[in-house]
Formats: structure tokens, sequence, C-alpha cells
């Protein structure tokens, strides 16, 4: 397997836009990464889409074809990937191992969602099929996706101490990373007050503790070495990339099995750990070599926990870590430079492109206004429905 560069990045802003479809928010997103590869449409041998089933893709999740139909219409192969919210993350692993196969010289990856209002409602499926697990979890049992957060915080609350001005503080610090970040829909900094007078959603979480629900895009341009080096842009590389799914005995709350398999020798959030570690492995890397984290934190809980689950940190040692400022930007372990789901609200199937376009400018040292100094080595990590979890490892 050849090495594979990242050649080009491009986003949209987060936010709300009622009037832009979602193919428009795509080709501006593929549009902006193209133009920084210094590539044209014709050079592109590929596209990887996320799949959404929120909207667009011909009413199949065909978001690949969508845009190669909508701008170019060249022949280049057209792959359509699913996966949840880990999808953004599949579609840059498939990507990339499309070029180290030596299949591809120089091919896209591309997430964009328009997404419903409330706190990520659930897809469309078979309404009354008590075999689906999702069904059960959001009709019958009556619990969205903050509920779970929840049970997860109040655990941590009974095994480590942690206390509900420290759950604000994760909250605080990703929206002060978001101030200079002008991709993020929320930019204005809070305080552990403004965060704790928030409307309680699940208790103990508050609304500025949880993502909301966004519009957005973004898209990464891969290629071969000899590609990069005939660019002349700066070489960043993914170092490794890897998928996963759950395992059997995680002890996250699986619906309607709540816990009964539960084994502790089995990682919590296995399929996202499990993805850290082989993305960390593949890079021939290990944690004390990465120098900042891009990861989904749906809940300031997130922002705590898995940095621990991955082996960045002791069990409980977030705390410490986030009380004594040294998750910030300029801290031992940097945790969402860009502000994270907490300052972006989560669209989903873009999210995990969007954590390598951020790890790409930090990696160029481009992401003014949240720059960690000196930064070298940064990986993401992103989970999706149906325990699928993806991470990528970008190195300068």
């Amino acid at each position: 397997m050849r090495p594979v560069y990242v050649l080009g990045v491009g986003a949209h802003p987060w936010g709300k836009f009622p009037d832009k479809p979602q193919l428009q928010l795509a080709i501006e997103a593929l549009t902006a990464a193209i133009a920084d590869a210094g590539v044209g449409w014709r050079d592109l041998e590929g596209l990887v889409a996320a799949s959404s089933r929120f909207e667009g893709g011909m009413g199949w999740g065909l978001h690949a074809n969508e845009v190669m139909q909508a701008v170019a219409e060249t022949g280049a192969p057209a792959i359509n990937v699913g996966g949840g919210c880990a999808a953004g993350g599949i579609a840059v692993h498939t990507a990339a191992s499309m070029v180290a196969s030596g299949e591809c010289e120089v091919i896209a990856a591309l997430g964009a969602e328009r997404m419903p209002k409330g706190f990520i409602p659930r897809p469309p499926g078979i309404p009354d099929d008590i075999t689906d697990t999702d069904f059960l979890r959001w009709v019958a049992v009556g619990a969205t996706n903050p509920a779970y957060w929840a049970l997860e915080a109040r655990r941590r609350m009974h095994d480590f101490g942690t206390t509900a001005e420290t759950f604000a503080m994760a909250s605080v610090l990703m929206h002060q990373n978001a101030v200079g970040n002008p991709l993020a829909r929320y930019r204005t900094a809070c305080t552990v007050d403004d965060v704790l007078r928030s409307p309680t959603v699940s208790d103990p979480l508050h609304l500025l503790e949880i993502c909301a629900v966004s519009d957005g895009a973004a898209a990464v341009v891969l290629g071969s070495e000899a590609q990069a080096r005939r660019l002349g842009g700066p070489l960043v590389q993914v170092a490794g990339s890897a998928i996963a799914t759950g395992q059997f005995g995680d002890p996250a709350v699986r619906i309607p099995t709540v816990s009964m398999n539960a084994d502790t020798s089995v990682q919590h959030t296995s399929e996202v750990g499990g993805a850290v570690s082989a993305a960390l492995a593949a890079a021939g890397m290990g944690t004390s070599d990465v120098d900042l984290l891009e990861m989904a934190d749906n809940s300031a809980w997130h922002v705590l926990a898995w940095p621990e689950q991955f082996g960045f940190l002791e069990p409980g040692q977030a705390d410490w870590m986030i009380e004594h400022g040294e998750l910030g930007i300029e801290g031992k372990l940097p945790i969402n430079p860009s502000g994270g789901f907490l300052s972006f609200g989560e669209a989903t199937t873009a999210q995990g492109v969007l954590q390598v376009c951020e790890l790409t400018w930090q990696l160029r040292q481009q992401a003014q206004g949240r720059q960690v100094p000196g930064a070298k080595v940064g990986l993401s990590a992103v989970l999706g429905l149906g325990a699928n979890g993806a991470s990528v490892v970008l190195k300068a």
C-alpha cells in the first residue's frame, strides 16, 4: 500500500440554510476543496460521498452520483457509503484506501447534510418493526439522544465525582475555541454560569451542553505522493485510517439489551475506540504521538469521557485536565480546537469529513484564531448509528 496525502480541503459554513438545497451545499464544499488542491473537476478519478437518509441523493442515498451528474459527467466512479453520523469518516477512509491501493491518483470524499428540526429526529424506516432496535429506542422507549448522554453523564458523576461545573467547563471550552472559527455556527463565548442557567434538557445536561442539529458540508481531496509533490502544496499525509463496529460486551447502553451483555474487558463505545486503535496502529503511532484530537462531542460528557476511553488519559483524569486548562488549544491535549459539535451543531454525515478538514488546517498552520502551536499529528474520531466508528490520523 502506498502513501496517501491530503491535496485539498473545503467546507461550507455550518448553520441553517432553508433556501439552499443539500446539493448546493455539497457542490460549494467540493468546489472549495478542488480549488484548494489546485486540480480540476476532470482530475477527479472518483468521488466517495457519505449518504444521508434525511434529504437528497435522488431518494436512494446516491449523493456522489447526484453531484457528478450536476457538475462533472466525466464517467468517474461514484461511491456512496452509509454509517449514520460516522459516514463522513467512512467516506474519507474509503477514498484513502482507493489511493493507497493504486486504484486512483486523485479522489474526493464528501459529506453534506441538511438536518430536520429537533434532537436528531429518527430517520425514516419501518415504523412498527419491533426487531428494529432504533425504533424501540426512539418510539417505544421515548428516549432521544440527550437522554442517553445524560445517563452517561450521571454515571460519570457517580464514578469520578464529576461536578455540574466541570461539565459546564467542557461547553465553555468548546464555545471559546469556536470564537475564532468562521465556519462555526455558534461563535459566542459563554461562562459556566451561562451554561448552568440554560434550560435543563435531560438532567444533568443543559441546553448549552448538547449539540444542536445543523446544515453543513465538507470535502477532502486525496491523492498519491506523486500528485502531492507535483502540486507543491503543504504535505499532509493520511498516516492511518480505520473503521470499526461495536464489540460484544460493550458496556455502552444498547436497546433493547440494556447492558445485559456488559463485559468490563470490552472498551466502552468500542466501535470508536476500535477505530482509533486501528488508525493509530496503521500509522505506527501511539497516543503520545498525537498533538490534538478532533472528536465527536455530542455532549459535554463526550469531551471528558472519550479521551479517557481512547487511552489518551486515565479514567477520571479529564476533570483535572479541563479544570487546569490542559484540554485547551495551548494545553497538553487540545480537544476540538475547531469548537466541535457543541459549537457547530451536528450535520450528521458531514461531521467526519469536517474533522479531517480541521486537522489539515491545523497541520498546515492555517487555523487562524484557533491554531494549536506546533501541531504535527492530529486524530479524528466519530460515532455513527449501528455501532459504526471511524478515525483518521494525519501527520505533517
